[in-house]
């Protein structure tokens, strides 16, 4: 049974601890514990970015990973993380180096940090 693995990240290395600047995610595909694919896909059209429709274009940010099961990060916005458990993605928050996040994924030993989900701030 494979499934994919997103992991949100700025150098294709560390997991990305801002969500929402984070240009890429590292997409791996899964069967059987171990890794048979893995990618790197732009998150999303990166210029378009003004902030009058900041909230409802969250969908979009997901819609590279539409074919993921499970998405890391190391941080984000209670906004976007609601947006990506809507869009049916298990989330979890975590710091670090891609490889060893996923090696801990594999051997079923990553742990979600709800501490890392930001509380938005109030201009």
């Amino acid at each position: 049974m494979e499934h994919k693995i997103a992991f949100v990240t700025e150098d294709g290395v560390r997991i990305s601890s801002h969500f929402g600047r984070a240009p890429y995610y590292r997409v791996f595909t899964v069967a059987d514990g171990r890794v048979i694919a893995e990618e790197q896909r732009p998150k999303a059209h990166h210029g378009a970015h003004d902030h009058h429709h900041h909230g409802h274009h969250h969908a979009d940010m997901f819609a590279p990973i539409a074919d993921c099961r499970i998405m890391v990060a190391g941080g984000m916005g209670t906004p976007a993380y609601a947006a990506a458990q809507r869009a049916g993605l298990q989330v979890i928050l975590t710091g670090g180096e891609i490889q060893a996040a996923l090696q801990a994924y594999l051997e079923g030993g990553l742990q979600h940090n709800p501490r890392r989900v930001h509380q938005p701030m109030h201009h």
